[in-house]
């Protein structure tokens, strides 16, 4: 089903600008984030799930560095988008 909706210039520099570096259509991208804003809504979602993206890596690799010891430093980069 079509649907047109204006958003703000800012917003849709940033949209384009997530689309480029995720490979992924505006549409896409837009479904996708109605559908997890709705999961979140519904109460679908654990908290585990929301927080996904914050604790869990990105990859399968395996430290570099011992992250019991460094784990406020490690978190305060993540924080920050410095770690990814």
């Amino acid at each position: 089903m079509p649907l047109s909706v204006r958003i703000p210039q800012a917003v849709e520099q940033e949209l384009a600008e997530y689309c480029i570096k995720h490979r992924v259509s505006k549409s896409d991208a837009v479904k996708q984030a109605l559908d997890e804003f709705l999961a979140i809504k519904a109460g679908d979602r654990s908290p585990y799930e929301l927080a996904r993206d914050l604790i869990a890596p990105d990859t399968d690799e395996r430290p570099t560095e011992d992250v019991a010891r460094n784990t406020k430093r490690l978190l305060r980069e993540r924080f920050r988008g410095k770690g990814k």
